[in-house]
């Protein structure tokens, strides 16, 4: 079968073809239709992710497709059914094996290459908001990075839990993209006014950052007493560092969150969460953006995008026959 392989840890990533793997106890062989890119997949590529696998290894942590096979002992799904799978990696590529509780099967009203982009997104911004930052109605949002692959959904999914959105994103183009998806306010984050913009508004209750550095260090400004910082990840490159004395002056919370941290220590709340927002989508209340679609040969394009931080909403590879 082809994959985008890499072979040795820092090398540079080829599309080769590797034997069909077969699946163990408990995994299910899923023909791959899409892959969805998410940020974290370029710090595997750097070696610098906290869960790096082995090399050679496949990136691609999140895929949609058709299950084609069980492991031994493992009850389901059953093969022929349409699936979304966070694997953390091996997703690019046209066959995968899994851990089949974390098979999710997909309604009909969902195409593949939609269902490739909705797991990690829309997963990591509902927990985030609704597990680890208590977001209350009408409550002010502050999400930065706002036409990106998380941070859309943040926007999307803090409209609908009542919140006022305010998005920080580069450009009118961006901006647009996020007051469609329901923000209330925009920022042009190339502009430097963010702080003095925000803190118009009367400040931030709680703060969505998938960016990170001054973008960052800007917002813990804006944010108003008893507020809750989100850090999501780094996609500027810059790790920011936080003055304790700035916390304490205005009482304020900062909050790590990793997703995928929650398939280890409270699976259920992923499954929660996961349902709730596949039930949002079946009825409409969700409109996810995917805004580049290439093939399995143009991976490391599609990467590129994300690199670049040109991506809008979701990059997801094409990898066979995905509906949609």
């Amino acid at each position: 079968m082809r994959a985008f392989r890499v072979e040795a840890q820092g090398a540079t990533p080829r599309l080769v073809r590797i034997a069909r793997p077969r699946p163990g106890p408990g995994e299910v062989l899923v023909r791959i239709s899409a892959c969805g890119l998410n940020f974290a997949d370029l710090l595997m590529l750097r070696g610098t992710y906290q869960d790096m696998p082995d090399a050679p290894f496949t990136p691609g942590m999140e895929v949609a497709g058709r299950v084609e096979a069980l492991g031994p002992g493992t009850p389901g799904p059953a093969p022929g059914t349409r699936v979304a799978v966070f694997g953390g990696h091996g997703g690019l590529a046209e066959l995968g094996c899994f851990p089949a509780e974390r098979a999710v099967p997909l309604p009909g009203s969902m195409d593949d290459v939609t269902a490739a982009g909705f797991l990690v997104a829309y997963g990591t911004s509902h927990l985030a908001l609704a597990r680890r930052a208590r977001l209350e109605p009408g409550e002010r949002l502050l999400v930065l990075g706002a036409a990106g692959g998380v941070g859309l959904t943040a926007v999307e999914i803090g409209a609908l839990m009542g919140a006022e959105v305010v998005a920080c994103a580069r450009g009118a183009d961006r901006l647009e993209i996020a007051r469609r998806a329901g923000a209330a306010h925009l920022v042009d984050s190339e502009a430097g006014e963010l702080r003095e913009r925000v803190q118009a508004l009367g400040g931030a209750d709680v703060v969505y950052d998938p960016v990170g550095g001054p973008l960052f260090a800007a917002a813990l400004r804006a944010a108003r007493p008893e507020a809750r910082i989100l850090s999501i990840g780094f996609a500027s490159g810059e790790v920011p560092e936080i003055r304790a004395n700035h916390l304490l002056v205005k009482n304020l919370s900062v909050m790590g969150f990793y997703w995928g941290g929650y398939f280890r220590f409270r699976p259920e709340a992923v499954t929660a969460s996961l349902a709730e927002l596949l039930r949002w989508h079946g009825e409409g209340r969700l409109a996810p953006h995917v805004g580049h679609v290439l093939p399995l040969c143009e991976a490391g394009e599609a990467l590129e995008l994300l690199r670049t931080r040109r991506a809008t909403g979701k990059v997801v590879v094409r990898i066979g026959d995905a509906p949609g």
